[in-house]
């Protein structure tokens, strides 16, 4: 089945609909399926190599800058980095799953 290919103005008007009221209960289900959920994260992070020598290098130089103001700097914009890459991450992980439910009986429910 080809992929459903979205026009960037149709993203954006599907992005303004995600308000955080939509989320309470998929955050509750999500909660639920965390550790599982981390458990893939981390591995496609490891076979991407961001936790290689690279990175504990970046780490490294970030918290033994000797000036503090450029310390905190480094530091801010290295988790700024790992924030990004995480949540890109994820977002992968998120588009993946659901593409892997589609395929799933939609009326299935947990102990059926």
């Amino acid at each position: 089945m080809p992929e459903p290919q979205f026009t960037e103005a149709e993203l954006h008007a599907a992005l303004e609909q995600l308000t955080p009221e939509r989320f309470q209960e998929w955050e509750a289900r999500i909660a639920q399926m965390a550790p599982d959920l981390q458990r893939t994260i981390v591995q496609i992070l490891h076979e991407g190599g961001w936790f290689d020598e690279a990175h504990e290098a970046a780490v490294l130089k970030a918290a033994t800058t000797p000036d503090a103001d450029e310390r905190l700097t480094a530091v801010r914009t290295l988790i700024a980095e790992e924030t990004r890459t995480v949540m890109f991450v994820g977002v992968a992980v998120g588009w993946e799953l659901a593409r892997e439910l589609e395929g799933f009986d939609s009326d299935h429910t947990e102990g059926d």
